[in-house]
């Protein structure tokens, strides 16, 4: 025993004496650290946590803390940047961009579940396999299949018949650790797609052991794993430490211990809990508050008392667009007969762009030209769009395709028939401002407009379903590339991320030319021509593009806010509270 001591540091010596005397060890007389933890808020409800079903913005949020694609975006990099995630290096790219080699790291592994009876699980490369192949899966009519459906090589397999043991020639692991894609078509875009959160790996035996649950048992291999979970209303992060090393600025991240996340939907309720102190952050201060936080000045500025504080506000232009989209199978206002294209176009003319930006905005917004915001490749600072604000031309085009005002003063159908116009909303303070805000500008124009509020998740699920004939939303870039923007009217899509279901051909072929095609001018040029036919058949009213003003707290250390990834949280660290 003297040997052993002798050979052993002197603290843990004395650690072992003090303990076989009775008296206290260094460990027990040390304080116990103070956990770091980061309070956050999401603005919705999640609908569920499988990579390859959940879309909205919530659900999207915690997948990218949850699971892991191949690759990821580089925290600070600007412009941004992809790098490796579960990946030894950066893949190697062949035969004139067709194909590509993956070789995984060996120390990714599942966070603990009963689905692995007790065993470590490790990440292999036919994980991946099976992961994108659930994409295909009709069974879960994932949003996501845009992604990789017709671009990998032999994948009309799946849609024939779709099986998890169908092997398919260009998705397939070489060995444990190296995966191979081969794709039909060059696609500059396609790393982009897999450092989506519906890419994320995900263990076959626990999507079979849950079954249709799986979204309620989220078992990934990112840096957080679920705690605490009470649906739509408080969720519980907690640091995964078993997570591969990976560091930031010489730490390993997470750098927290825990993120307590609140469901939080009212725009006052966000804005007062940062201010009391609740959140830690807040992103995309409610244009509604703006009065309550910031100076009158152009330039997001916070007021003295607040800045004070410590409390610290930066403008950030979000890769975002909000729109207003109508059911183009919607027998009322769907279709594209001259009439029923009159109609939706003279909803756009009655659209007032400045006083939605002005009094809704608060300025905090430009207006949409095309779907595409500033900074997203292919988006053109030159084009005009030939739709502006002018409810004398949609009274106009309205009475010439036979829409005449009744004694009520509303138009009814060129067939006589009432008209009613059915808008969803969410069922919010700001929901139902933006209600008025339509309300008022339809009824210039002498149409009758009736609102449906319920929460935005149910909204989607009605959507996808058809059943939904007008909602204003918005899109969030999943990868800074128009692409990822203009298929969202691409006919193909329809019930998935098309919730307008447009599909045109004059459309469809030219974004499928735009495809294969590279940031270019040739390709800017057919985006402006896709443009031009969403402004001809207007399936979507352009509304705008967000200006984001993000406030942080003074103990808040780490933050910067990320052009694509919802999330920074495993970046983050905060001063404990004892110290501030």
């Amino acid at each position: 025993m003297l040997k052993s001591y002798a050979a052993a540091p002197m603290e843990l010596v004395l650690a072992l004496m003090l303990a076989l005397a009775g008296g206290p060890t260094a460990a027990a007389a040390a304080p116990a650290a103070e956990p770091k933890v980061l309070h956050a808020f999401l603005s919705t409800g999640e609908t569920g946590l499988d990579p390859a079903v959940a879309s909205d913005i919530a659900s999207l949020s915690l997948l990218e803390n949850l699971f892991d694609p191949l690759l990821r975006y580089d925290y600070l990099a600007r412009p941004v940047k992809l790098q490796a995630n579960t990946l030894a290096a950066m893949p190697t790219v062949e035969d004139n961009g067709l194909t590509y080699t993956f070789q995984l790291r060996q120390d990714v592994y599942f966070t603990p579940d009963p689905a692995f009876k007790g065993a470590r699980r490790q990440v292999t490369a036919q994980d991946y396999v099976y992961s994108l192949t659930r994409l295909y899966d009709p069974a879960l009519k994932s949003p996501w299949l845009f992604l990789l459906e017709g671009k990998i090589a032999g994948d009309e397999a799946l849609k024939t018949h779709f099986s998890y043991g169908t092997a398919i020639a260009g998705l397939r692991a070489v060995d444990k650790f190296t995966l191979r894609i081969r794709l039909k078509a060059a696609d500059p875009n396609f790393l982009f797609y897999l450092a989506v959160p519906a890419t994320g790996v995900v263990a076959r035996e626990v999507m079979e052991a849950y079954g249709a649950q799986a979204g309620n048992h989220p078992v990934g291999t990112g840096p957080f794993m679920m705690g605490t979970w009470k649906h739509s209303d408080q969720i519980t992060l907690l640091a995964n430490r078993d997570f591969r090393p990976t560091m930031y600025q010489g730490r390993r991240v997470p750098l927290l211990d825990r993120v307590d996340i609140k469901i939080v939907e009212e725009y006052q309720s966000r804005v007062l809990g940062f201010l009391n102190g609740e959140f830690d952050f807040l992103e995309q201060l409610p244009e509604s508050m703006k009065d309550l936080v910031l100076t009158a000045d152009i330039k997001p500025t916070l007021k003295p008392e607040l800045a004070k504080k410590g409390m610290v506000v930066s403008p950030f232009a979000v890769l975002q667009t909000y729109y207003m989209w109508m059911n183009m199978e919607d027998p009322l206002i769907g279709g594209y007969s001259k009439e029923k294209v009159a109609l939706r176009r003279a909803v756009a003319l009655g659209y007032n762009s400045a006083e939605d930006v002005a009094l809704m905005k608060k300025g905090l917004a430009i207006p949409a030209v095309t779907p595409l915001p500033p900074n997203v490749l292919g988006y053109d600072p030159a084009y005009r769009s030939p739709v502006t604000y002018d409810p004398a031309l949609a009274n106009a085009l309205l009475d010439r395709y036979g829409y005449r005002k009744g004694a009520d003063g509303f138009r009814t159908q060129p067939d006589g028939k009432p008209l009613t116009l059915v808008m969803h909303s969410e069922s919010s303070t700001v929901g139902r401002l933006r209600d008025e805000l339509w309300r008022k500008n339809l009824g210039a124009i002498g149409l009758k407009v009736v609102f449906k509020s319920d929460k935005k998740t149910e909204i989607i699920k009605a959507s996808r379903l058809g059943s939904v004939m007008m909602f204003e939303t918005n899109w969030v870039a999943d990868f800074p590339d128009g692409d990822n923007f203009y298929q969202l009217l691409y006919g193909p899509n329809s019930g998935r991320a098309n919730y307008a279901r447009f599909n045109l051909p004059a459309y469809n072929q030219r974004y499928e030319q735009t495809r294969s095609m590279g940031d270019s001018p040739q390709r800017t040029a057919l985006y402006d021509e896709l443009a031009q036919i969403i402004h001809a058949y207007t399936p979507w009213v352009l509304l705008t593009h967000p200006i984001s003003a993000d406030l942080q707290q003074p103990w808040l250390k780490n933050y910067q806010r990320h052009p694509v990834e919802f999330t920074n949280w495993r970046y983050l660290d905060v001063v404990a509270h004892s110290a501030r």
